[in-house]
């Protein structure tokens, strides 16, 4: 059974049996913006108007804080509120794709030799990035322009191309990236030093 006291904020406090789910999530985070800032639980503490015990129990997931000590804690780490439960919702969905893979596409290009290696997606998501890594070889002999809603970022990872946006050209080596509206024509113009490789990440 749940026992309450009060806390030095003067509003309730649960003190747990194991800790929950939520109250480690807050410990955690409390000890790593505290140590962060090379504070000691004392300096704490004293920030808050907390008792050095208090921040020790918030630490160690045996108390339940209040909205009012949550307040006071953010304040104290000059942090907001929310930082305290980053991590808390844990469900979210996320892809790893490991080197070399990937899940190949096709799209117009891919007859004339052009390689689009999807990266990544996520479901349920209309606003997710889409990261494509693109391969040119010397099979690549017809260059089709794309136009679509969003934007496009384009990171080359190696060769020489042309690169054409409307009515502008740029000569694209690696290192070099281009970011641009998706509703103007764009595409590969010319290929000047075989493989190109280049990471294409397009976004609504």
């Amino acid at each position: 059974m749940t026992n309450h006291a009060a806390d030095e904020a003067g509003t309730a406090v649960s003190s747990l049996g194991p800790a929950g789910r939520l109250e480690q999530v807050i410990a955690a985070q409390v000890k790593h913006y505290r140590a962060a800032q090379g504070l000691s639980s004392a300096e704490l503490a004293s920030r808050t108007g907390l008792s050095k015990a208090m921040i020790s129990r918030i630490e160690t997931a045996t108390t339940s804080c209040s909205l009012t000590t949550l307040q006071r804690l953010a304040d104290g780490l000059n942090v907001p509120v929310t930082a305290l439960f980053r991590g808390a919702d844990t469900d979210r969905d996320a892809t790893f794709t490991k080197a070399g893979q990937g899940s190949l596409t096709v799209r117009s290009g891919t007859q004339h030799g052009h390689e689009y290696r999807v990266l990544g997606t996520l479901k349920g998501r209309t606003d997710a990035l889409e990261p494509t890594l693109v391969t040119l070889t010397d099979a690549s002999d017809v260059f089709p322009l794309f136009q679509h809603p969003g934007t496009e970022f384009i990171y080359m990872l190696s060769g020489k191309m042309v690169y054409g946006h409307g009515a502008y050209e740029y000569a694209m080596e690696a290192g070099d990236s281009l970011l641009l509206d998706g509703e103007g024509p764009h595409g590969p113009l010319e290929l000047l030093d075989l493989p190109i490789r280049f990471l294409a990440i397009s976004a609504k």
